[in-house]
């Protein structure tokens, strides 16, 4: 946990071999994170430090990796290499797996809409699904490249599904409505590897570029004037980003690097 203010560090000490992917606050303040090699979604009390470990019920969702909240604090997440997009009731405890179809799908990057309904990449494909919560069917969304790989996903007020496209250097836009799908290529180029991306109270898309031997930046997008805004440079030169989030109070983006660096962007 890091103050802003003093920038003074403290450390919560998870079990061996956890190695936790992502993490997210509930509204009472307790951190949940994904156990990636030890197969569970961990429930920290940062007053106690005392952990509460909730298990995937099938061995093969072996890697829990990004999670999101739903309405009533419920958990939707992605079991990328398992091949799985699972449901945590946070009161219960129990854990609901549903198994993407075909092999090597890899489930990435996940958010919910204003239905209430998950979003999720399907990083091992040129694929975008969405799960109906009352029935826990499936739906996917083929993109129109086959190279296309999305990794990361946010979703706009107007339930448009937004994705970066890692291999190809694209800024995507899902209309699921008709299933449309329109690109603007990324400022970076081809080689950019967009990567992190979030979305903040204005509707503008904020995501990373991992261009190797070149410093990341961060890049936004506003689909209103269908403009980028310049480029961000990270001081660090921030090797990898993977994950953003948008701050409203602050009007801040706030990103973890592969640099061993946190970073704030306080945004016009």
């Amino acid at each position: 946990m890091l103050d802003p203010k003093s920038g003074d560090f403290k450390r919560y000490e998870l079990s061996e071999n956890t190695n936790p992917h992502n993490l997210i606050i509930d509204r009472e303040g307790f951190i949940w994170y994904s156990g990636n090699v030890n197969a569970h979604i961990g429930k920290l009390d940062p007053k106690t430090g005392s952990i509460t470990r909730f298990p995937m019920p099938d061995p093969a969702a072996r890697d829990p990796h990004t999670l999101t909240f739903d309405r009533a604090g419920n958990i939707w997440f992605t079991v990328q290499n398992g091949g799985f997009v699972g449901h945590l009731n946070t009161k219960s405890g129990k854990v609901d797996l549903v198994k993407m179809p075909g092999t090597g799908t890899r489930p990435y990057g996940i958010m919910m809409n204003s239905k209430d309904h998950p979003w999720f990449n399907l990083f091992g494909t040129n694929k975008i699904g969405t799960i109906d919560p009352k029935t826990m069917q499936l739906k996917e969304y083929t993109l129109p490249d086959e190279r296309a790989r999305g990794r990361r996903i946010a979703v706009t007020s107007d339930d448009i599904v937004w994705y970066v496209d890692y291999t190809r250097g694209y800024l995507g836009r899902l209309d699921p409505a008709t299933g449309k799908v329109d690109e603007v290529a990324s400022p970076g180029g081809p080689n950019s590897l967009p990567y992190a991306l979030t979305v903040d109270d204005k509707d503008r898309l904020w995501y990373s570029e991992n261009t190797p031997n070149k410093p990341n930046r961060i890049v936004g997008y506003d689909p209103r004037s269908r403009s980028f805004a310049p480029g961000i440079d990270i001081p660090s030169g921030g090797q990898t980003v993977r994950h953003v989030i948008y701050h409203k109070p602050t009007r801040s983006l706030w990103f973890g690097t592969d640099a061993n660096t946190l970073a704030r962007v306080t945004l016009p």
